[in-house]
Protein backbone atom coordinates (compact mmCIF):
# COMPACT_ATOMS: atom_id res chain seq x y z
CA UNK A 1 0.00 0.00 0.00
CA UNK A 2 1.31 3.58 -1.10
CA UNK A 3 2.29 5.88 1.88
CA UNK A 4 -0.30 8.22 0.67
CA UNK A 5 -3.80 6.50 -0.53
CA UNK A 6 -5.40 7.44 -3.83
CA UNK A 7 -8.47 8.90 -3.90
CA UNK A 8 -10.99 9.64 -6.49
CA UNK A 9 -14.02 11.41 -7.92
CA UNK A 10 -16.20 8.99 -9.37
CA UNK A 11 -17.39 8.86 -12.67
CA UNK A 12 -21.37 10.31 -13.17
CA UNK A 13 -23.34 10.92 -16.31
CA UNK A 14 -24.26 14.14 -17.05
CA UNK A 15 -21.68 15.63 -14.41
CA UNK A 16 -18.51 14.97 -14.86
CA UNK A 17 -17.78 16.60 -18.00
CA UNK A 18 -14.67 18.62 -18.38
CA UNK A 19 -16.04 21.63 -17.12
CA UNK A 20 -16.62 20.09 -14.21
CA UNK A 21 -13.68 18.33 -13.68
CA UNK A 22 -11.59 21.50 -14.16
CA UNK A 23 -13.56 23.08 -11.08
CA UNK A 24 -12.84 20.24 -8.96
CA UNK A 25 -9.62 20.57 -9.65
CA UNK A 26 -9.11 24.22 -8.95
CA UNK A 27 -10.55 22.82 -5.36
CA UNK A 28 -8.42 19.52 -5.06
CA UNK A 29 -4.95 19.25 -6.85
CA UNK A 30 -4.46 15.96 -5.64
CA UNK A 31 -7.46 13.87 -6.28
CA UNK A 32 -8.12 11.38 -9.56
CA UNK A 33 -10.37 12.89 -11.39
CA UNK A 34 -12.99 10.25 -14.29
CA UNK A 35 -14.88 11.18 -17.16
CA UNK A 36 -18.30 10.61 -17.45
CA UNK A 37 -19.00 7.06 -18.82
CA UNK A 38 -18.13 7.23 -22.58
CA UNK A 39 -19.48 4.20 -25.27
CA UNK A 40 -17.40 2.57 -27.41
CA UNK A 41 -19.66 3.62 -30.32
CA UNK A 42 -19.55 7.46 -29.11
CA UNK A 43 -16.09 7.42 -29.73
CA UNK A 44 -15.53 5.15 -32.96
CA UNK A 45 -18.87 6.62 -34.68
CA UNK A 46 -19.11 9.85 -32.79
CA UNK A 47 -17.78 13.51 -32.04
CA UNK A 48 -14.63 11.99 -30.83
CA UNK A 49 -13.00 15.14 -29.46
CA UNK A 50 -16.60 16.20 -27.81
CA UNK A 51 -15.90 13.30 -25.72
CA UNK A 52 -12.25 12.96 -25.15
CA UNK A 53 -10.15 16.42 -25.13
CA UNK A 54 -9.13 17.51 -21.56
CA UNK A 55 -7.59 20.45 -19.77
CA UNK A 56 -4.29 19.64 -19.15
CA UNK A 57 -4.72 21.05 -15.85
CA UNK A 58 -7.19 18.01 -15.24
CA UNK A 59 -3.87 15.20 -14.91
CA UNK A 60 -4.72 13.20 -13.07
CA UNK A 61 -7.32 11.95 -15.36
CA UNK A 62 -8.88 8.69 -16.01
CA UNK A 63 -11.28 7.53 -19.04
CA UNK A 64 -14.15 5.49 -18.09
CA UNK A 65 -15.38 3.72 -21.45
CA UNK A 66 -18.47 1.47 -21.55
CA UNK A 67 -18.88 -1.12 -23.76
CA UNK A 68 -18.56 -5.24 -24.57
CA UNK A 69 -16.57 -5.40 -27.30
CA UNK A 70 -12.74 -6.35 -26.70
CA UNK A 71 -12.09 -5.11 -30.29
CA UNK A 72 -14.23 -1.63 -29.89
CA UNK A 73 -12.42 -1.17 -26.26
CA UNK A 74 -9.21 -1.58 -27.46
CA UNK A 75 -9.44 0.78 -30.04
CA UNK A 76 -11.02 3.16 -28.00
CA UNK A 77 -8.54 2.10 -25.29
CA UNK A 78 -5.17 3.09 -27.54
CA UNK A 79 -7.08 6.44 -29.08
CA UNK A 80 -7.87 7.61 -25.26
CA UNK A 81 -4.19 6.67 -24.76
CA UNK A 82 -2.99 8.74 -27.92
CA UNK A 83 -5.43 11.56 -26.33
CA UNK A 84 -2.92 11.42 -23.12
CA UNK A 85 -5.16 10.09 -20.42
CA UNK A 86 -3.51 8.33 -17.07
CA UNK A 87 -5.82 5.63 -16.80
CA UNK A 88 -7.89 3.72 -18.90
CA UNK A 89 -11.30 2.01 -16.94
CA UNK A 90 -13.87 -0.15 -17.95
CA UNK A 91 -17.42 0.30 -16.23
CA UNK A 92 -18.52 -3.09 -15.45
CA UNK A 93 -21.11 -1.19 -12.09
CA UNK A 94 -23.63 0.52 -13.79
CA UNK A 95 -27.17 -0.81 -13.77
CA UNK A 96 -29.42 1.35 -16.31
CA UNK A 97 -31.43 -0.18 -18.73
CA UNK A 98 -29.83 1.58 -21.71
CA UNK A 99 -26.37 -0.05 -20.47
CA UNK A 100 -27.81 -3.95 -20.07
CA UNK A 101 -29.24 -3.18 -23.22
CA UNK A 102 -25.56 -2.32 -24.80
CA UNK A 103 -24.63 -5.73 -22.70
CA UNK A 104 -22.27 -4.16 -20.57
CA UNK A 105 -22.41 -2.21 -17.63
CA UNK A 106 -22.90 -4.00 -14.25
CA UNK A 107 -24.39 -7.00 -16.48
CA UNK A 108 -20.88 -8.10 -17.71
CA UNK A 109 -19.74 -9.03 -13.74
CA UNK A 110 -21.85 -12.58 -14.60
CA UNK A 111 -19.03 -13.34 -17.52
CA UNK A 112 -15.68 -12.65 -15.81
CA UNK A 113 -14.17 -14.54 -18.67
CA UNK A 114 -15.43 -12.15 -21.20
CA UNK A 115 -14.29 -9.26 -18.81
CA UNK A 116 -10.90 -10.75 -18.77
CA UNK A 117 -10.63 -11.01 -22.22
CA UNK A 118 -12.00 -7.15 -22.62
CA UNK A 119 -9.31 -5.85 -20.34
CA UNK A 120 -6.72 -8.24 -22.00
CA UNK A 121 -7.74 -6.63 -25.82
CA UNK A 122 -7.64 -3.49 -23.86
CA UNK A 123 -4.26 -3.81 -22.18
CA UNK A 124 -2.87 -5.08 -25.95
CA UNK A 125 -4.17 -2.13 -27.27
CA UNK A 126 -2.71 0.61 -24.96
CA UNK A 127 0.52 -1.20 -23.38
CA UNK A 128 1.48 2.24 -21.87
CA UNK A 129 -1.52 3.27 -19.44
CA UNK A 130 -3.09 1.17 -16.45
CA UNK A 131 -6.27 -0.40 -17.67
CA UNK A 132 -8.57 -0.83 -14.66
CA UNK A 133 -11.92 -1.83 -13.62
CA UNK A 134 -14.94 -0.69 -11.98
CA UNK A 135 -17.63 -3.30 -10.83
CA UNK A 136 -20.09 -3.74 -7.83
CA UNK A 137 -19.75 -6.47 -5.44
CA UNK A 138 -22.57 -8.17 -6.68
CA UNK A 139 -25.45 -8.31 -9.01
CA UNK A 140 -28.85 -9.71 -8.53
CA UNK A 141 -28.77 -12.95 -6.36
CA UNK A 142 -25.00 -13.49 -7.15
CA UNK A 143 -23.71 -11.22 -4.12
CA UNK A 144 -21.71 -13.65 -1.89
CA UNK A 145 -17.62 -13.29 -1.83
CA UNK A 146 -17.30 -16.53 -4.15
CA UNK A 147 -18.79 -14.47 -6.87
CA UNK A 148 -16.99 -11.22 -6.48
CA UNK A 149 -13.97 -13.64 -5.73
CA UNK A 150 -13.88 -15.30 -9.12
CA UNK A 151 -14.39 -11.74 -10.88
CA UNK A 152 -11.52 -10.17 -9.75
CA UNK A 153 -9.54 -13.66 -9.73
CA UNK A 154 -10.21 -14.03 -13.43
CA UNK A 155 -9.05 -10.59 -14.37
CA UNK A 156 -6.29 -10.07 -12.16
CA UNK A 157 -4.70 -13.34 -14.00
CA UNK A 158 -4.49 -10.98 -17.15
CA UNK A 159 -2.74 -8.50 -15.02
CA UNK A 160 -5.67 -5.97 -14.08
CA UNK A 161 -3.73 -4.77 -10.52
CA UNK A 162 -6.68 -2.17 -9.85
CA UNK A 163 -10.16 -2.40 -9.20
CA UNK A 164 -12.68 -0.43 -8.04
CA UNK A 165 -15.54 -1.36 -5.74
CA UNK A 166 -18.73 0.15 -5.40
CA UNK A 167 -19.78 -1.44 -2.26
CA UNK A 168 -23.59 -2.17 -3.29
CA UNK A 169 -24.94 -5.37 -5.45
CA UNK A 170 -26.95 -4.18 -8.30
CA UNK A 171 -30.38 -4.81 -8.77
CA UNK A 172 -30.53 -5.59 -12.82
CA UNK A 173 -34.07 -5.15 -13.06
CA UNK A 174 -37.08 -3.43 -10.02
CA UNK A 175 -34.62 -0.41 -9.15
CA UNK A 176 -33.68 2.64 -10.74
CA UNK A 177 -30.07 3.60 -10.91
CA UNK A 178 -30.70 6.09 -8.17
CA UNK A 179 -32.10 3.77 -6.64
CA UNK A 180 -29.26 1.40 -7.40
CA UNK A 181 -26.78 3.72 -5.97
CA UNK A 182 -29.14 3.76 -2.08
CA UNK A 183 -31.43 0.89 -1.26
CA UNK A 184 -28.77 -2.25 -1.58
CA UNK A 185 -26.85 -2.67 1.63
CA UNK A 186 -23.60 -1.46 1.86
CA UNK A 187 -20.49 -4.06 2.42
CA UNK A 188 -17.40 -2.54 2.99
CA UNK A 189 -15.85 -5.68 4.23
CA UNK A 190 -16.70 -7.90 0.99
CA UNK A 191 -13.87 -4.90 -0.30
CA UNK A 192 -11.46 -5.64 2.26
CA UNK A 193 -11.97 -9.21 2.37
CA UNK A 194 -11.15 -9.03 -1.62
CA UNK A 195 -7.72 -6.92 -0.49
CA UNK A 196 -6.99 -9.39 1.98
CA UNK A 197 -6.95 -12.12 -0.81
CA UNK A 198 -5.38 -9.96 -3.27
CA UNK A 199 -2.23 -8.00 -1.31
CA UNK A 200 -0.98 -7.56 -4.37
CA UNK A 201 -3.48 -5.40 -6.22
CA UNK A 202 -4.91 -1.98 -5.67
CA UNK A 203 -8.35 -1.89 -4.19
CA UNK A 204 -9.97 1.20 -4.38
CA UNK A 205 -13.99 1.67 -2.16
CA UNK A 206 -16.98 3.31 -3.22
CA UNK A 207 -20.30 4.14 -2.32
CA UNK A 208 -21.83 5.76 -0.11
CA UNK A 209 -18.49 7.85 1.17
CA UNK A 210 -19.45 11.91 2.20
CA UNK A 211 -16.68 13.06 4.45
CA UNK A 212 -12.98 13.43 5.03
CA UNK A 213 -13.06 12.00 8.35
CA UNK A 214 -16.10 9.00 6.88
CA UNK A 215 -12.66 8.25 4.49
CA UNK A 216 -9.77 7.71 6.53
CA UNK A 217 -12.17 5.47 8.51
CA UNK A 218 -13.20 3.15 5.77
CA UNK A 219 -9.76 3.52 4.08
CA UNK A 220 -8.40 0.41 7.19
CA UNK A 221 -7.18 -2.50 5.05
CA UNK A 222 -7.46 -0.37 1.66
CA UNK A 223 -5.79 1.45 -0.78
CA UNK A 224 -7.66 4.19 -1.60
CA UNK A 225 -11.45 5.96 -1.47
CA UNK A 226 -13.68 6.97 -4.46
CA UNK A 227 -16.61 9.75 -3.55
CA UNK A 228 -19.66 10.12 -5.83
CA UNK A 229 -22.66 12.62 -5.53
CA UNK A 230 -21.26 14.43 -1.96
CA UNK A 231 -18.33 15.44 -4.75
CA UNK A 232 -20.59 17.03 -7.11
CA UNK A 233 -23.62 18.76 -4.80
CA UNK A 234 -20.63 19.70 -1.97
CA UNK A 235 -17.42 20.21 -3.98
CA UNK A 236 -15.35 22.16 -1.60
CA UNK A 237 -15.67 19.19 0.88
CA UNK A 238 -12.39 18.10 -1.40
CA UNK A 239 -10.69 20.78 0.91
CA UNK A 240 -11.32 18.89 3.76
CA UNK A 241 -9.82 15.81 1.55
CA UNK A 242 -6.49 17.73 0.68
CA UNK A 243 -5.59 18.72 4.54
CA UNK A 244 -6.76 15.60 6.47
CA UNK A 245 -5.94 13.02 4.14
CA UNK A 246 -3.16 15.03 1.66
CA UNK A 247 -1.13 17.37 3.77
CA UNK A 248 -2.13 20.18 1.98
CA UNK A 249 -3.18 23.62 3.82
CA UNK A 250 -2.67 25.60 0.62
CA UNK A 251 -6.12 25.27 -1.18
CA UNK A 252 -8.21 27.95 -2.68
CA UNK A 253 -10.76 30.34 -1.26
CA UNK A 254 -14.38 29.80 -2.40
CA UNK A 255 -14.34 33.26 -3.72
CA UNK A 256 -10.68 32.51 -5.66
CA UNK A 257 -11.97 29.92 -7.14
CA UNK A 258 -14.96 31.97 -8.33
CA UNK A 259 -12.88 34.10 -10.22
CA UNK A 260 -10.93 31.87 -11.69
CA UNK A 261 -13.97 29.95 -13.16
CA UNK A 262 -14.92 33.48 -14.36
CA UNK A 263 -11.63 33.48 -16.11
CA UNK A 264 -12.31 29.56 -17.52
CA UNK A 265 -15.74 30.50 -18.70
CA UNK A 266 -14.42 33.09 -20.46
CA UNK A 267 -11.62 31.70 -22.38
CA UNK A 268 -14.00 28.60 -23.14
CA UNK A 269 -17.22 31.20 -24.40
CA UNK A 270 -14.21 32.22 -27.14
CA UNK A 271 -14.35 29.03 -28.10
CA UNK A 272 -18.09 28.63 -28.74
CA UNK A 273 -18.90 27.40 -24.55
CA UNK A 274 -22.10 28.90 -23.92
CA UNK A 275 -21.59 30.19 -19.55
CA UNK A 276 -24.35 27.64 -19.25
CA UNK A 277 -22.92 24.70 -19.68
CA UNK A 278 -20.06 25.36 -17.30
CA UNK A 279 -22.28 27.24 -14.45
CA UNK A 280 -24.60 24.16 -13.99
CA UNK A 281 -21.60 22.42 -12.37
CA UNK A 282 -20.29 25.19 -10.05
CA UNK A 283 -24.30 25.78 -7.91
CA UNK A 284 -22.86 23.38 -4.77
CA UNK A 285 -19.24 25.77 -4.10
CA UNK A 286 -21.08 27.60 -1.35
CA UNK A 287 -23.09 24.49 -0.04
CA UNK A 288 -24.32 25.23 3.09
CA UNK A 289 -22.62 28.53 3.55
CA UNK A 290 -24.09 32.17 4.20
CA UNK A 291 -25.23 33.19 0.74
CA UNK A 292 -24.48 29.86 -0.86
CA UNK A 293 -28.88 30.08 -1.80
CA UNK A 294 -28.43 33.31 -3.77
CA UNK A 295 -25.52 32.05 -5.01
CA UNK A 296 -27.80 29.23 -6.34
CA UNK A 297 -30.21 31.36 -7.25
CA UNK A 298 -28.23 33.64 -9.53
CA UNK A 299 -26.43 30.72 -11.28
CA UNK A 300 -29.80 29.29 -12.18
CA UNK A 301 -31.09 32.05 -13.40
CA UNK A 302 -28.65 34.75 -15.56
CA UNK A 303 -26.50 32.34 -17.22
CA UNK A 304 -29.96 31.26 -18.88
CA UNK A 305 -30.46 34.31 -20.28
CA UNK A 306 -29.90 35.11 -23.98
CA UNK A 307 -26.43 36.42 -24.27
CA UNK A 308 -25.22 35.39 -20.74
CA UNK A 309 -21.92 36.45 -20.33
CA UNK A 310 -18.88 34.82 -18.01
CA UNK A 311 -19.23 37.84 -15.37
CA UNK A 312 -22.79 36.27 -14.09
CA UNK A 313 -20.12 34.25 -11.74
CA UNK A 314 -18.80 37.52 -10.60
CA UNK A 315 -22.80 38.98 -10.02
CA UNK A 316 -23.22 35.56 -8.11
CA UNK A 317 -20.33 36.07 -5.78
CA UNK A 318 -21.45 39.76 -5.25
CA UNK A 319 -24.81 38.26 -4.17
CA UNK A 320 -22.52 36.06 -1.50
CA UNK A 321 -21.50 39.05 0.46
CA UNK A 322 -24.00 41.64 -0.90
Amino acid sequence: MNDLPEISVAPMMDWTDRHCRYFLRLISPHVRLYTEMVTTGAILHGERDRFLRFDAAEHPIALQLGGSSPAGLADCAKIGAEYGYDEINLNCGCPSDRVQNGMFGACLMKRPDHVAECFDAMQNAAPDVPVTIKCRIGVDNLDDFAFLDEFVGRIADKGCRKFIIHARKAWLSGLSPKENREIPELNYDRAREIKAQYPHLTIILNGGLTSASQIKKELRGLDGAMIGREAYSNPYMLTDIEREIFGNTQTLSRPEIAEKMIAYAQNQQAQGTPVKSITRHILGLFHHQKGGKAWRRTLSTLPYENGAEPDVIGTALKSVYG
